[in-house]
């Protein structure tokens, strides 16, 4: 019997429609006519044992304990799956050849050969399993994947590497945070004080956004503007550019400090020629934007409805699950196979009848067209999240699942429409020596722009004709008086952008190329459920739309080395990961060092200045605290 584990249900039933029929459906898996199954996990259907399961004396959280090393590392089957577990480790046994068919990733390739290193398989049977890449559930792309199979032994340091993750996450978070429970609860703190190498970074950037916030003065900042006629007396404006000698008055951002200054630009030209010195006139075209990924549309979605992360996630694996309107949606890519473009007109029929968009918003769409979101190289481990040829009989989506549906299917529908073009001019004029610039944009047609609500055609700014060296006059100058602002706080919208787009944070040129390598912080399937937890957990609180960190929070990063609040570690583990995977690394080379380096952070705990915990509540260890703790504790 030839077994396929697929790392989900919808992967399985995919893998199944692509092999012959007839079939039969059992309890937790597909059972082909000549006896093949096809079954699947869901997700990890096992996870890291606690500290306690190694050792009775951990169930008590002491200084002494740590850190906390297991021997010999322990999984244990999850409650919620453990039916599933029972299923595979069943057909594994009677299995003559098994195909793995996890995700084309790190914890796909682990999760799945986690569940089948639960029977102890002999090294013949290891040695012949077969793996299975398939990246989209389109039949014909499933049946392709099919005729290329390739050993399992070849991707054994892929899952090195993810089990090398796992393990790092288990031995920081537990670690740390019973160490930083233990130093809070020396100050008279008796809740639990969670650090994790994901979400201790994503609350330090709350944290380090509010105290920029609080400690911002407002400063006085000058421009000045030259408004301009022509021979023909039509007017136009333009901004002043400061040289290169006036950036002892400018701050950082080139804003000038200086009123004197300013004044002295303004008294210089006013009343003056001045000269077109650039001119570049082009028409642009602008293509519509890609189908959305997980954190593009909760983004999006954030901004449109205020909805935070999670709720999105929820709407989408209903969605997808409940309603098949719409493909897997913890997915990070937002590109589609070139398999996937004829079921465009059928996909673009389905929303229209779903009320996904309007009916004549549906009609203007040229299923023909062929936008850059096809391309099979792009398409990793899953492709963009977009709607389904399933038609609904009858309007079954409630409000919230109704917006998003509208929104996967607006920028679906957006790869069918024309470019939005407009024209764009760039003006340089020379005043007195002093360098002014202004840029007009007219559109010329709105193509995909029409969809996202931009309903005529308009001028930012009308200039007159103009040509280089075409001799102007300045018949008056303005002094502009401004005020710097501070940073905004952080929104559901902007925390999830800070965290795909971490790099932006980072200073160190090395640590800032390797975020922009990787997917930033968290993943896909996981962002929104950290930010819940750090909500959860009392370090976040909301503000309207405004997210702030609670003095509970702020007191954990004031505790925590910079190392821990920072997201300098992710970029260090990716690094070493990837070296793993590509065999330049091995385990013990990545797991040595991290050793060390978590000792010295608990010697650090141990020896941490309570009085940053000093002002928060003193709330005694509540009776269950240790069970508490111990749930609390597993690391994100």
């Amino acid at each position: 019997m030839k077994l396929y584990i697929a790392e989900k249900p919808s992967l399985a039933r995919a893998i199944a429609d692509a092999l012959p029929k007839p079939q039969k459906k059992q309890d937790g898996f597909i059972e082909l006519a000549n006896g093949d199954c096809v079954s699947w996990c869901i997700g990890h259907l096992l996870e890291q044992a606690e500290p306690d399961e190694y050792d009775e004396r951990f169930k008590k959280w002491r200084f002494e304990h740590l850190p906390i090393v297991p021997e010999q590392w322990q999984l244990k089957p999850k409650p919620k799956t453990r039916k599933q577990l029972t299923v595979l480790k069943k057909l594994i046994k009677q299995a003559t050849q098994i195909v793995h068919a996890g995700d084309p990733d790190r914890e796909g390739q682990l999760l799945v050969d986690q569940v089948i290193d639960q029977v102890k398989l002999s090294q013949a049977k290891k040695q012949q399993i077969q793996r299975l890449l398939i990246s989209d559930l389109n039949l014909n792309a499933v049946k392709k994947a099919l005729n290329n199979l390739r050993s399992n032994r070849e991707f054994i340091p892929l899952s090195v590497s993810a089990l090398a993750r796992s393990r790092a996450d288990w031995l920081f978070g537990m670690n740390l945070t019973r160490a930083y429970t233990l130093a809070g609860q020396k100050a008279g703190f008796g809740n639990v004080l969670s650090v994790g190498r994901v979400q201790t970074p994503i609350l330090g950037l709350v944290v380090n956004r509010d105290n920029e916030i609080a400690n911002f003065t407002a400063k006085p900042f000058y421009e000045v503007l030259a408004h301009l006629k022509t021979q023909n007396q039509q007017t136009f404006t333009a901004k002043w550019q400061p040289s290169k000698a006036c950036e002892p008055y400018q701050d950082d951002e080139g804003r000038v400090l200086h009123r004197g200054l300013a004044e002295n630009v303004v008294s210089r030209i006013t009343d003056q020629p001045a000269t077109v010195s650039e001119l570049e006139q082009k028409q642009k075209k602008q293509q519509a934007p890609l189908p959305y990924n997980l954190s593009a549309l909760q983004i999006d979605a954030a901004k449109a409805f205020s909805m935070p992360a999670q709720s999105v996630l929820d709407i989408c694996q209903n969605l997808y699950e409940r309603h098949k309107l719409i493909t897997y949606p913890r997915s990070d890519n937002r590109y589609l196979p070139k398999d996937h473009h004829s079921e465009a007109a059928g996909i673009i029929a389905a929303i229209a009848h779903n009320d996904g968009q309007p009916n004549e918003a549906c009609n203007k769409a040229d299923s023909s067209k062929r936008s850059k979101c096809f391309n099979d190289s792009k398409v990793a481990a899953h492709h963009a999240i977009v709607p389904t040829v399933k038609q609904l009989r009858t309007a079954a989506l409630n409000a919230d699942e109704q917006k998003v549906y509208r929104l996967i299917c607006r920028q679906y529908l957006a790869q069918f429409y024309p470019d939005y073009i407009f024209n764009e001019t760039k003006v340089s004029v020379m005043i007195a020596g002093g360098l002014f610039k202004t840029t007009a944009k007219q559109d010329v047609s709105l193509g995909f722009k029409a969809l996202m609500g931009k309903t005529e055609l308009k001028d930012e700014q009308t200039l007159p004709p103009l040509e280089k060296g075409q001799q102007l006059h300045c018949y008056e100058a303005q002094l502009v008086d401004k005020m710097t602002s501070p940073p905004a706080h952080f929104t559901d919208a902007t925390l999830l952008s800070a965290m795909t787009g971490i790099s932006r944070y980072v200073k160190d040129s090395e640590i800032k190329k390797i975020l922009k390598e990787t997917d930033g912080l968290g993943t896909e399937a996981t962002r929104a459920g950290i930010i819940e937890l750090l909500f959860k957990r009392r370090f976040l609180k909301r503000q309207g739309k405004s997210i702030i960190a609670t003095e509970t929070g702020q007191a954990l990063i004031s505790a925590l080395p910079l190392a821990l609040a920072s997201p300098d570690l992710t970029a260090k583990w990716e690094a070493s990961l990837s070296n793993i995977a590509e065999q330049q690394m091995s385990y013990q080379q990545f797991l040595t060092p991290l050793l060390d380096e978590l000792q010295q952070l608990v010697e650090q705990a141990k020896h941490c200045d309570s009085q940053v915990f000093a002002q928060l509540p003193k709330t005694p260890p509540k009776r269950r605290f240790k069970r508490k703790a111990k749930s609390k504790a597993k690391p994100a």
